[in-house]
């Protein structure tokens, strides 16, 4: 099974073509959205081609594929318009043996993390800042932000296959990657 990890579309119709593109090319099985997904919040400036409406219509399109997880610009109303689920704080899922803890990271992150078993992942956005590495037997992975990207980081997506954790800019080359074993 091959995952595309998206975080931080924040409403831009432009990045989010530009990363289903990706994941059209990667030709991977479910799409895992890490929140924020329609708005802008407060301390972000409008991002390329803002535009809530078309980002609703986009990942409608491909709702029967999308797992996804509320990030902090992310409400209930949202969930009214999407048609998949949004508004849980956290997901999991079991991948060949290993837990992918799934969060936003505004609530669940490093200074309050849950407890994982050895060799689980704990996989979030929010930062907007790529990452990932191995730490105290829990791999931290975080696939930057598609559209907002900070610290001088390319906009990102991730990729996970075969136990190998891809982070990739949105031309599919490859900026980072860690192999959960």
């Amino acid at each position: 099974m091959k995952l595309f990890f998206i975080s931080d579309i924040h409403g831009s119709v432009y990045y989010l073509n530009e990363a289903m593109e990706r994941y059209s090319a990667e030709g991977a099985d479910y799409i895992v959205i890490l929140g924020d997904i329609l708005y802008h919040g407060a301390r972000n400036p409008l991002p390329k081609d803002y535009n809530p409406k078309g980002v609703i219509e986009i990942l409608n399109s491909y709702s029967d594929k999308i797992i996804a997880v509320r990030g902090n610009c992310d409400s209930e109303v949202d969930e009214m318009v999407l048609n998949f689920p949004i508004m849980s704080t956290y997901s999991n899922i079991l991948y060949n043996g290993i837990r992918l803890f799934l969060t936003h990271g505004h609530i669940y992150n490093e200074n309050n993390m849950v407890d994982l078993k050895e060799g689980s992942a704990f996989i979030y956005g929010h930062t907007h800042i790529l990452r990932a590495e191995k730490k105290e037997n829990i791999y931290f992975l975080n696939p930057g932000s598609i559209t907002l990207p900070k610290e001088n980081n390319p906009h990102t997506y991730g990729i996970l296959e075969d136990l190998s954790f891809k982070i990739k800019d949105l031309d599919g080359n490859i900026i980072k990657e860690i192999d959960l074993v």
